[in-house]
């Protein structure tokens, strides 16, 4: 019987807030494969990561098929083009009833804000509550960032209304001082001792949730590992102390009801 996040030492109210804060990357072309993956690990994981590779082999229907499992959808695209295309796009990604979108500060303020107001006016169009619209700062494959780029990418984050960025573990602590209100989202995490594959700034998960991480993006350490769900269980167990001891700098309370 799988016991998920009511771990001992978790109580059941902090095994929720742990749960709600644990994003699962299906970074896959199969779909099927995905669901029947995300079902087995939703004892532990609320919101499902659809990234490029997954949402170019099926399209719309993996935010469906997660939203239909009961997950909250974290549509990872990286938006980055010409305002008006950012914005119908980020349109269609909110009428989908996808819960994060990712756009990329690169593109700079005004494609950032156009995405930002498309994404949310296209859920409310669709009579879903008001998703949110994060901004990439700097790629956790990126060796080489300096303080002045990242501080550059989140001020034009926050000039553009996003409603959260996305940062390195390894940038957090700076990142939080910029944006105190934001949600911060981060990916590229691994456990110590663990294979970081391309990411060339990665930090654990329990330091990032620590210094101030809202959601931590999952992927390879436990969709990679040969028994996913023992995978998480040590994710879990290694995550236990945060919420046991000094609870992490969570931006805020949000409204999770769809």
């Amino acid at each position: 019987m799988t016991r998920g996040l009511g771990e001992p030492g978790l109580g059941m109210d902090e095994a929720a807030v742990l749960r709600s804060m644990l994003a699962l990357a299906l970074d896959m072309d199969d779909l099927v494969v995905a669901e029947r993956l995300a079902r087995r690990l939703q004892p532990f994981f609320s919101v499902a990561k659809v990234g490029l590779e997954l949402f170019t082999a099926v399209g719309p229907d993996a935010v469906a098929g997660f939203r239909d499992l009961g997950y909250d959808v974290f549509l990872d695209l990286k938006l980055h083009d010409i305002p008006t295309t950012v914005a119908k796009a980020a349109t269609v990604a909110g009428s989908l009833g996808a819960r994060f979108l990712t756009m990329h500060a690169a593109g700079g303020v005004v494609m950032l804000r156009a995405g930002v107001e498309g994404f949310h006016a296209g859920a409310d169009r669709a009579g879903l509550p008001t998703p949110d619209a994060l901004g990439v700062t700097v790629l956790t494959s990126e060796a080489d960032v300096t303080t002045e780029l990242l501080n550059e990418r989140v001020d034009m984050v926050l000039d553009a209304g996003c409603d959260g960025l996305v940062c390195a573990g390894a940038d957090l602590v700076e990142v939080r001082l910029r944006a105190p209100d934001q949600v911060l989202v981060v990916p590229g995490t691994r456990l110590p001792g663990g294979e970081t594959h391309d990411q060339a700034r990665p930090t654990t998960p329990l330091d990032a949730l620590t210094a101030g991480a809202d959601v931590l993006v999952i992927g390879r350490m436990v969709t990679h590992a040969p028994d996913p769900m023992k995978a998480a269980e040590v994710l879990v167990a290694h995550l236990g102390g945060a919420l046991t001891g000094e609870r992490p700098a969570v931006a805020r309370e949000q409204d999770r009801s769809r």
